[in-house]
């Protein structure tokens, strides 16, 4: 059996910028359901203040081993999906998208360039369920300290 997948496009978006040493910025501005199959990414509005550009083509792959990162991500005030992206000349590219905050972390700590946006609705159920059936939290251990012991008596 294959892992579970969601199959999304991810919107990057340039804004210009009134400043003397950096002309735009780029960020990673939301996902949709991919319409279909990879394609170059195409212009969905462009002025002169900013562009949006579509990425398509990523699958959210699940992993039962990333389970508990998944229900930290659903369980935080904004379910959030991860996009690691990278500048290729003068566009911002999307490389990787997970919903798993070690992954994401992990991508930070290579000091990869990673946006969160928010989750959809359906991607949150989607999630809900698989995190449901493969979550199992670890049961609290409580250790007490050597002090609480008692004291050895001959």
């Amino acid at each position: 059996m294959g892992h579970p997948v969601f199959h999304i496009a991810v919107i990057m978006e340039r804004r210009a910028l009134a400043n003397r040493w950096q002309a735009q910025t780029w960020e990673a501005i939301g996902i949709i359901p991919d319409p279909g199959a990879a394609a170059p990414p195409r212009v969905l509005l462009q002025d002169a203040a900013r562009s949006q550009w579509l990425h398509c083509g990523f699958q959210l792959e699940l992993h039962r081993d990333e389970a508990e990162n998944y229900y930290l991500n659903l369980s935080a005030s904004q379910p959030c999906v991860f996009i690691v992206w990278r500048m290729e000349e003068d566009l911002a590219v999307p490389k990787f998208v997970t919903v798993s905050y070690g992954e994401a972390a992990r991508f930070m700590d290579a000091d990869e360039q990673v946006d969160t946006v928010p989750m959809p609705r359906d991607m949150c159920d989607w999630l809900g369920e698989f995190v449901n059936q493969h979550y199992r939290p670890e049961p609290k251990r409580r250790s007490r300290p050597p002090s609480f012991k008692g004291a050895k008596r001959d």
